[in-house]
C-alpha cells in the first residue's frame, strides 16, 4: 500500500497550485477574514493586463500547469473576472474559483463562470444552518445565498468544494456541516485550520488537544467523504497512522492522546451517519495522505498587489510579480528556499519523523511566535512516540 501521496514532478521548480487574490473587496464581514476585506475595491490592485502577465507567468511553468484559484475578497467583485478566467483556460490553465455568498453569487454568473471555462468553484459553510454560519460571516442571509449558489453551481455544471474554518464558535456543529456536505454532493470538504492574522484572534483557536482530536474525527469522517485540511498539516501524521494502525488490526485509541472533543464529535458522527443512511466510500483513498503541499512548496499566494506569499496567512512578501517573474521567486528567493528546507525547522518540527509530509502550519508558527521555521504550536504530538514509523516510511513512494 503506497500511503505517501506525492507529485511526480520537483516542487521546488514548480509550484501545483496558485491562489491569486483577485481583490479584496466583499460584501461580507466575516470574523476571521485573513483579507480584512472592503467594500470597494482596492485603487492599485492588479489591472487587467497585470492579471494577464501574472497568467502568462503560470504558463511559463509548462505542463502539468499549476492549479489556478482566484479568490478575494470576492472575485465577483472584479469586473474583468469573467475575461481573465477564459485568459487563463485559453493557455490550457486549470482554474477554480471561490465566490462569497452574497447577492453576486446569481445563476447568471455562475453560467458565465462555467462559459469562461472554469470546472470547480468553493463556497464557504461555517455552519450547519443561518444562525452559526451568518454569525460567523457577519451578514444576515449569507447562509442562504450560499446555499442557493451551490444548488445553482451543480445545475450551471460546476463541480463544488466546500470550505469551513474551524474555531470555538463551530467546533461541535462540525458533523451536522458533514452531513450538509454529503447532502450536497460536494467533490471535497476543505477545513481550514484558524491562523491568528487578519481579523482573526488567536482566542478563537481551538486548543492543541482539540486540534488533534479534530483530526481524528477527520479521518473517521473521510469514510464517507473526500477531505483535505488547509494549515492543518499533521492531519496527514494522523492518516498514516490510523491507517497503518487498520492495517494491522489494532485498536488506535491506546496510540493518542485525544479528549472529550472527540468522544463528542464521533458521537454525533455515528448518529448522522446512521439517521441519512450514508455509506462507506468503496475506493482506497482515505488510506493515503492528502496531497503534500506547505507554504513555497508546491504552494504559493500572489496578492491584489502582485506581493508574492508563501501561503495567504503567511504575511511575508518574496517579491512582487510586476518586478520579478513568478517563477524566479518561487525558485529562488530566500524566503521560499529556506521554506522548502526541513532541516531549517525548529523545535519538535525539526526531529518530528513527519517534518518531510508535514512540516507544520508556516503560518501558524509566524502568526504565535514571530518565527515562520518555529514548531507548530498548535500540534501536540511528541516526535517518536508512535512505534510503527519505520512501517509506514517503507511504503513512502511516489505515485
Amino acid at each position: 500500500m503506497k500511503l505517501v501521496r506525492q507529485l511526480n514532478y520537483d516542487l521546488n521548480k514548480r509550484p501545483f497550485m496558485v491562489i491569486w487574490e483577485t481583490t479584496q473587496a466583499c460584501d461580507l464581514a466575516c470574523k476571521h477574514c485573513r483579507a480584512e476585506s472592503q467594500p470597494e475595491h482596492h485603487p492599485n490592485a492588479l489591472t487587467t493586463s497585470q492579471a494577464k502577465s501574472l497568467i502568462n507567468q503560470l504558463n511559463d511553468f509548462g505542463k502539468p500547469h499549476p492549479i489556478l484559484v482566484l479568490t478575494g475578497g470576492d472575485p465577483f467583485k472584479r469586473d474583468d473576472i469573467f475575461e481573465l478566467t477564459k485568459y487563463a483556460t485559453d493557455l490550457g490553465l486549470p482554474v477554480a474559483l471561490s465566490p462569497s455568498g452574497t447577492p453576486l453569487l446569481t445563476t447568471e454568473n455562475l453560467q458565465r463562470v462555467r462559459q469562461s471555462g472554469c470546472k470547480a468553484i468553493s463556497l464557504s459553510l461555517d455552519g450547519s444552518n443561518a444562525v452559526i454560519h451568518d454569525e460567523f460571516r457577519g451578514v444576515p442571509g449569507s447562509f442562504d445565498w450560499t446555499v442557493n449558489g451551490w444548488k445553482q453551481a451543480q445545475q450551471a455544471g460546476l463541480k463544488i468544494q466546500i470550505n469551513t474554518t474551524v474555531t470555538k464558535d463551530n467546533l461541535f456543529d462540525l458533523p451536522e456541516i458533514f452531513r450538509l456536505v454529503h447532502e450536497i454532493g460536494a467533490m471535497t470538504w476543505s477545513l481550514f485550520f484558524l491562523v491568528p492574522t487578519g481579523r482573526a484572534k488567536q482566542e478563537d483557536e481551538i486548543s492543541p488537544l482539540a486540534y488533534e482530536s479534530v483530526m481524528h474525527f477527520l479521518y473517521d469522517a473521510s469514510k464517507f467523504i473526500s477531505l483535505k485540511t488547509t494549515e492543518g498539516h499533521h492531519y496527514k501524521r494522523v492518516v498514516l497512522q490510523r491507517s497503518l494502525l487498520e492495517e494491522k488490526g489494532l485498536d488506535w485509541l491506546p496510540y493518542f492522546e485525544v479528549d472529550e472533543v472527540y468522544a463528542r464529535l464521533s458521537a454525533h458522527l455515528q448518529q448522522v451517519v446512521l439517521e441519512n443512511q450514508i455509506r462507506r466510500r468503496m475506493d482506497d483513498r482515505i488510506r493515503r495522505t492528502p496531497l503534500h503541499i506547505n507554504a513555497a512548496e508546491g504552494f504559493v499566494f500572489v496578492s491584489l498587489l502582485g506581493e508574492v506569499f508563501p501561503s495567504g496567512y503567511l504575511p511575508m512578501s518574496a517579491g512582487n510579480i510586476t518586478q520579478t517573474s513568478l517563477m524566479d521567486i518561487y525558485q529562488h528567493s530566500d524566503l521560499f528556499v529556506s521554506l522548502r528546507n526541513k532541516k531549517a525547522l525548529q523545535g519538535r518540527c525539526g526531529i518530528c519523523e513527519y517534518n518531510t509530509v508535514c512540516g507544520g502550519s508556516r503560518s501558524r508558527a509566524y502568526a504565535v511566535t514571530g518565527d515562520v521555521l518555529a514548531e507548530e504550536p498548535f500540534c501536540s504530538y511528541q516526535p517518536g512516540s508512535f512505534p510503527f514509523d519505520h512501517k509506514i516510511f517503507d511504503n513512502e513512494l511516489a505515485v
